[in-house]
């Protein structure tokens, strides 16, 4: 499907394709690490929900390149980096691929066992579920992603490690905050200047994972459900209104990025080119298997004039 005028017109969906990365999101990780300096020391990472790869793109050329092409280090081990999605992704140099659930422990166990019994120093997510439009609903269902992303967490991270992931803000990101701050003492909610003021969209920053004392990964979800319930009620439902007036939350929020740099929510003009009309890049690699593949085919039936799509496929 082409693209609109808006898209050829955002700065970082150009600069994505013409510095070679899958997605403008690319830019949002680096802006992270430049402000938290989250790749220090990291030797093994994990890229949760990471197709079409643009995150695991920026752990291969921060982290592993670097490294492999090092001439000091070469009798060194370069960084493990293990990339987890339920759909496929085209390959990229050092990192290995997992198609698995995040809310599986077994995945968890698979992960491992590539780090050779080791544990990973950060684990980044990218992910997101399809938005509906509706705020609240958006941002329930994107924390429960997040809270099931830490299933990965609890089994997979070392101590003193990092997380960083996808949020949506709304009403209930205190209670989100909260229930980070039991496995890391450290909690920031950043937005990255590649990141539209217009999206709800932020990332949850956690360092030092610091699990409670003597826990238990099969208690997570009961440990989580007591932040929203602090008298400790099973039957109470898992809330943040107690987290309002005397108990308000107040959530470190931090803009990160070159404040001299590109704006994402301006248009900014197209290159001019010698041929007088500037032609849009190509992506630099469109999803193997995207889950909105069954939406593309009905919508090239139909602009074909074909009523019956079911043979209809995108490669014809």
């Amino acid at each position: 499907m082409g693209k609109t005028s808006r898209d050829k017109r955002d700065i970082y969906y150009r600069k994505a394709k013409e510095e070679g990365w899958r997605a403008r999101s690319a830019f949002k990780l680096l802006q992270i690490d430049e402000e938290f300096n989250i790749f220090e020391g990291v030797k093994c990472v994990v890229d949760l929900c990471a197709a079409p790869g643009s995150w695991s793109q920026v752990l291969s050329r921060k982290l592993y390149l670097p490294a492999k092409l090092a001439p000091d280090k070469k009798d060194e081990s370069p960084p493990l980096i293990v990339a987890i999605d339920l759909q496929p992704m085209a390959p990229i140099e050092g990192v290995i691929q997992v198609q698995g659930d995040i809310t599986n422990a077994r995945t968890a166990e698979v992960v491992i066992r590539h780090f050779d019994g080791c544990k990973a120093d950060l684990i980044v997510c990218d992910g997101a579920p399809d938005v509906t439009g509706l705020h609240d609903m958006d941002e329930f269902v994107q924390s429960q992603l997040i809270l099931a992303g830490l299933t990965i967490v609890t089994h997979v991270l070392k101590e003193g490690g990092k997380f960083t992931a996808k949020i949506f803000r709304g009403k209930d990101t205190s209670l989100l905050y909260c229930q980070l701050k039991l496995f890391f003492p450290v909690v920031t909610f950043a937005k990255p200047k590649s990141s539209r003021n217009s999206s709800i969209e932020a990332f949850a920053v956690c360092e030092n994972y610091s699990p409670p004392e003597g826990f238990n990964t099969n208690d997570l979800y009961r440990l989580l459900e007591t932040v929203g319930s602090p008298s400790g009620v099973e039957d109470t439902d898992c809330c943040s209104g107690w987290l309002e007036g005397p108990n308000k939350v107040y959530i470190p929020f931090l803009a990160c990025g070159d404040l001299s740099g590109y704006d994402s929510d301006r248009s900014y003009p197209l290159p001019k080119v010698s041929g007088g009309t500037y032609q849009s890049l190509d992506p630099v690699q469109p999803p193997i298997a995207p889950p909105y593949k069954r939406a593309l085919e009905l919508k090239k039936a139909s602009n074909q004039g074909i009523t019956e799509p079911e043979n209809i496929s995108l490669d014809s």
